[in-house]
């Protein structure tokens, strides 16, 4: 299995081990249709565009490297990474907050309305194309790609773990270190809490630029997303909708109705199925770093935008949903049976496919006997 793929497959156990704890121990309810928006929202395109913002790092230490960082030994190499990254981060998440078209790419992330591991999954897919204006002074400096890759993908491994929803304190790490108790303040909807607590990994740079904003560990009734936007359940919709919105146009067509027709289960199940899907397409891949586009990642990504529609009561999505796990199974050469030919995992995913589209097909059936004989009357 491929870093890339291994890392979504934790992740993806981390969040749902998260989830049955939070229902066992703080009685929590859990919204399905959001649950799986978190875990396939940007991961498809937001992947893709890692890749092209590794590439441009890469294209940039090959042109313009002024050779100062990579002169110096390499554990200090690692040590300024560790420090300077996370300052990029900071400052580029700050932009986003500060900055019209920034915060309209980065406005998905905050449309969450509950504090879970899943919610570091939630972005635009146009998340990982901001990283490169304020990483790449990096590249400039002369910082190796291979240390780049690896400190990045440990801070954003820590701030999978400052979203958090079971832990609520960490002791003396609190102090020092961007936690969930401090990053619950950065989605806090309360207008007292907005463009706070910027930090990724380390408190250093909101203390010294006075951003900082304690939490207190004993408040219950915290309140998470953002007042006044729709809150989309289709990634399509709610990655170019807010972008849309500040050039002054509007999403085109119908806004749906989202109690419509929809199963929580149903919806539960469809994005465990896609999230499996993730994980094979990105198990293609042949550098856990530098991914590329394929069928198995266009048909991913089709899934993900039908059953969100679906979620948001788009009369399409379920039709759209039913068509591909049909065809799905037919399909052997888009490689879903390549990534392990002789483990029986790709062929059960398969028949799980067919079989939830049979589910959605008899519930479109009920769906239409049910209107049919509504207008009898």
């Amino acid at each position: 299995m491929t870093p890339s793929a291994l890392a979504c497959t934790v992740g993806g156990c981390l969040i749902l081990a998260e989830l049955v704890a939070l229902r066992l121990v703080r009685r929590d309810q859990t919204s399905w249709a959001e649950l799986v928006f978190n875990l396939n929202s940007g991961h498809i395109l937001m992947w893709v565009f890692r890749g092209v913002e590794i590439a441009a790092y890469a294209a940039v230490l090959a042109q313009f490297n002024l050779h100062w960082v990579d002169r110096w030994p390499r554990a200090l190499q690692c040590l300024f990474a560790f420090f300077a990254w996370d300052f990029c981060f900071y400052c580029r998440h700050r932009a986003h907050h500060t900055i019209g078209l920034l915060w309209a790419v980065h406005v998905v992330h905050h449309q969450g309305e509950h504090f879970d591991l899943s919610l570091c999954n939630r972005n635009s897919w146009y998340a990982s194309l901001t990283d490169f204006p304020f990483t790449g002074v990096l590249a400039l400096l002369g910082l190796p790609l291979d240390i780049y890759v690896a400190v990045s993908s440990f801070h954003y491994a820590v701030q999978f773990f400052n979203h958090s929803g079971l832990v609520r304190s960490t002791g003396w790490l609190d102090r020092v270190l961007v936690t969930p108790l401090h990053h619950r303040v950065h989605h806090r909807a309360e207008a007292r809490y907005f463009n706070r607590n910027f930090g990724g990994t380390l408190l250093l740079w909101d203390k010294l630029l006075g951003t900082f904003e304690q939490a207190d560990p004993a408040e219950k009734n915290a309140r998470y997303g953002v007042d006044g936007i729709a809150n989309s359940r289709n990634p399509l919709r709610a990655s170019n909708e807010p972008i849309l919105r500040h050039f002054g146009s509007a999403w085109p067509g119908a806004s749906g109705d989202s109690t419509r027709g929809l199963n929580g289960l149903f919806v539960a199940v469809g994005g465990l199925l896609l999230y499996i899907l993730l994980i094979c397409w990105l198990n293609q891949q042949p550098d856990g770093a530098l991914v590329y586009a394929s069928p198995l990642m266009a048909i991913t990504l089709f899934g993900t935008i039908a059953l969100g529609a679906h979620s948001d009561g788009q009369r399409w999505g379920l039709a759209g949903w039913i068509a591909l796990a049909f065809v799905l199974p037919g399909l052997p050469a888009f490689g879903l049976l390549e990534w392990a030919p002789h483990n029986a995992v790709p062929r059960v995913l398969l028949f799980a496919f067919a079989a939830h589209g049979a589910w959605g097909f008899v519930w479109l059936l009920r769906g239409i006997a049910l209107k049919r004989t509504a207008s009898n009357f």
